[in-house]
């Protein structure tokens, strides 16, 4: 039987480097074996444009507004909100405030570990 310290990995977020999308978004990223949680800054004014995946999101927000945009629904999250989207829906995301935002994705986002996430970093 393997010990605990053998299967499990501690981290600070302080010691995740900041990946620079582009102007306005930023990220760091923790990737376990079939979770993935990301810490996005995003300043105000800064777009994720329209997007989907398989990934099921999780969405939290820390600090600031973000306004998800879905085909028939605008839904603005503040501090403390929390935002469920479930796999496959188109949706676009903007920062009203600076915004903090933690995402969790199940299972990890392989665009984003791969660097096939254009659509961020215009």
């Amino acid at each position: 039987m393997m010990a605990i310290d053998e299967i499990m990995n501690h981290y600070s977020w302080d010691d995740i480097p900041l990946d620079v999308l582009s102007d306005t978004i930023s990220r760091k990223m923790i990737t376990g074996e079939r979770t993935m949680i990301a810490q996005l800054f995003i300043k105000k004014g800064g777009v994720v444009p329209t997007h989907h995946h398989e990934n099921e999101q999780i969405s939290y927000i820390l600090e600031g507004i973000l306004e998800f945009e879905f085909a028939d629904k605008t839904v603005v999250l503040k501090k403390g909100d929390v935002l469920v989207i479930p796999s496959n829906v188109p949706h676009k995301a903007t920062a009203l405030e600076d915004t903090v935002d933690i995402d969790v994705f199940t299972p990890p986002r392989q665009d984003w570990l791969s660097g096939q996430d254009a659509y961020l970093r215009k």
